[in-house]
């Protein structure tokens, strides 16, 4: 019996991604009755679970720290596609895209994924341990790129409103790309033991021993299906966007929220295998993927965009204001404060879901 619940859950993983991509395909571009809404939804809440699964037998093949990386990379790829796509077609009206998109990123990873992460795994295992090393240089690198891409051209001059100049564009996309080239050096040749799970007494796991790493050609599956999924998942809830702005433009809310929620959309995937680590008491890797995915984001968004703008009409505002800049300037407190003892109880991750809640309640009400 168990093993034909196996066999059937190994059967659905394998389904959704493709009939995801079949889904995407039937609907791209077109308006979505109320039924075909909800079978969208469906399937787009199974291609998350599939690209976690999928992320996971990847993860455990390759090891840490390249299966966090495997997951953060093809997110933040099929991301910055999306929103390429969407300023395309959104001319002036999508002027600050990709900073709302890049902002919404840096705080649900920095504060949603690491706080419900060490929520879950001190509530578990009394303290969540994990290395300061590894963690504080995801940390600076993140702050660091987040401050020269959105922080900067708030306080520019070269040209009027929150934006670069095209000298200033790219040495942002340049730096962005040397700094995330550099971080992944050192995470995954120089120093990648600072990115590995350790033990309760400070010793590295070098792998999980719960259970043997999966054959290398289910692996080469798992890796192309969890490219099916990420694409359904952002295909498919690019579909149902104009369903959610409709809900919001109803309920009287800020445009702002259908960014929020597509991005939560997105994140998802990467949320459930982080919230999964953190239960199996390996912090390391959530934290990873979540600093990982921040990085990934703003290393690779600003480059794409800063490429698009040759060709795309219309300004690209990436300085963000004044409330979200102080909301950026706390969550590196917060988190520098968390890093540097290498272990934290749920007062840390209950502060830094704080923190992510204070942004969505204004993103409701700014």
């Amino acid at each position: 019996m168990i093993a034909r619940l196996r066999s059937l859950t190994t059967q659905w993983t394998f389904l959704v991604p493709v009939l995801a991509i079949v889904l995407l395909v039937l609907t791209w571009g077109r308006g979505l009755p109320g039924p075909l809404v909800a079978l969208v939804t469906l399937v787009l809440a199974g291609s998350v679970l599939a690209a976690v699964h999928h992320a996971e037998v990847v993860a455990h093949r390759v090891g840490e720290p390249f299966g966090s990386l495997v997951l953060a990379i093809a997110v933040t790829i099929i991301e910055v596609a999306l929103i390429v796509t969407l300023m395309v077609d959104g001319g002036d009206k999508s002027a600050t895209l990709a900073r709302d998109t890049v902002f919404a990123a840096v705080v649900i990873t920095c504060n949603g994924i690491v706080g419900l992460s060490l929520l879950v795994a001190s509530l578990r295992h009394g303290t969540a341990v994990f290395n300061p090393e590894g963690t504080g240089a995801a940390l600076a690198t993140v702050a660091t790129l987040a401050t020269l891409s959105l922080v900067l051209p708030t306080f520019t001059t070269s040209k009027p409103g929150p934006e670069f100049s095209t000298v200033q564009l790219t040495f942002a996309a340049l730096s962005s790309l040397i700094l995330y080239g550099l971080f992944v050096t050192t995470q995954t040749v120089r120093h990648r033991d600072y990115f590995l799970p350790i033990s309760r007494q400070g010793d590295v796991i070098m792998g999980d021993d719960h259970a043997g790493p999966p054959s290398a050609r289910t692996a080469w599956i798992s890796l192309g299906l969890l490219g099916l999924a990420l694409i359904g998942v952002v295909g498919l809830a690019k579909g149902v966007s104009p369903t959610i702005e409709s809900g919001v433009e109803a309920a009287g809310l800020h445009q702002a929220v259908v960014g929020v929620i597509i991005a939560l959309l997105v994140l998802l995937p990467e949320t459930i295998a982080a919230v999964r680590a953190a239960r199996r008491d390996r912090v390391q890797t959530s934290l990873n993927l979540a600093l990982g995915s921040a990085m990934a984001s703003i290393g690779l968004t600003i480059p794409a965009v800063a490429l698009a703008s040759v060709w795309l009409s219309g300004p690209l505002v990436l300085g963000l204001g004044a409330t979200h800049m102080l909301l950026l300037a706390l969550t590196v407190v917060v988190s520098s404060l968390t890093v540097v003892p290498g272990r934290a109880t749920p007062l840390q991750g209950g502060v830094h879901l704080v923190l992510f809640a204070a942004y969505l309640e204004l993103a409701i009400n700014p």
